[in-house]
């Protein structure tokens, strides 16, 4: 609505420098200008999509390495009885939650059974009284304290590699003796050193790392389907 109102402003004033009598001039300049915000979103859009292959394309083999050997881990994990702890903050939070929602409910094979995954930002009471109380950088750690039992694998994302929560949470996971991950961007940040099998996006751009990160979830629940089914 807003566009419109501006397109028909600047109509009425190419009308005032204009007699009727060249009304091609003034469907040009109109046309023209209406059409310059299609354009741009026209060119933002086809920029977005080639960052993002371009993005998914710096993945060469050692990382299509490192989630084969994540893939492993976490069916051994699940075939063991044990348990995936997920965490991360904002956008990774909803990563955490989509990738337990895959397990506990299912991805693309509906005959396997439900899996043991829970994400640590779905139990608000909890945040904010251990936030309060304590502080927000251990809202993940307390819960893995309270959560988490021998062979239990924890799995953070964070895009920076430096969310302080999520750092403090693994550091502490792997003092318990837990086995570790963690989807990462950037250089991989601090968490990258503090954890068995990381996996680091090479981009400094927050959007591809997490789409990045989504199409990793849905790689590891196709290889958990397969060993499940």
């Amino acid at each position: 609505m807003k566009t419109d109102k501006l397109n028909l402003h600047f109509y009425v004033n190419i009308q005032e420098q204009f007699p009727l009598e060249k009304p091609f001039v003034i469907f040009y300049v109109y046309f023209k200008y209406s059409n310059k915000g299609k354009n741009n979103m026209k060119t933002e859009i086809e920029k977005q999509i080639k960052e993002h292959i371009e993005c998914i394309q710096l993945l060469g083999a050692p990382f299509i390495r490192d989630i084969e050997k994540l893939a492993k881990l976490i069916i051994k994990t699940l075939k063991c009885g044990k348990k995936l702890i997920l965490f991360g903050n904002g956008g990774s939070a909803a990563d955490a939650q989509h990738f337990a929602c895959e397990l506990v409910g299912t991805f693309l094979n509906h005959k396997r059974r439900g899996l043991p995954a829970i994400a640590l930002s779905t139990n608000t009471s909890s945040l904010t009284s251990i936030g309060n109380d304590f502080s927000f950088d251990m809202v993940f750690q307390r819960q893995i304290e309270a959560l988490a039992q021998a062979k239990d694998l924890c799995i953070g994302i964070s895009t920076s590699g430096n969310s302080k929560n999520v750092y403090e949470a693994l550091v502490y996971a792997a003092k318990r003796g837990l086995p570790t991950a963690a989807f990462l961007g950037c250089n991989g940040g601090k968490i990258k050193g503090v954890v068995d099998s990381p996996l680091v996006i090479p981009s400094n751009s927050t959007p591809r790392i997490q789409e990045a990160h989504v199409m990793i979830i849905h790689i590891l629940c196709t290889f958990v389907d397969q060993a499940f089914s």
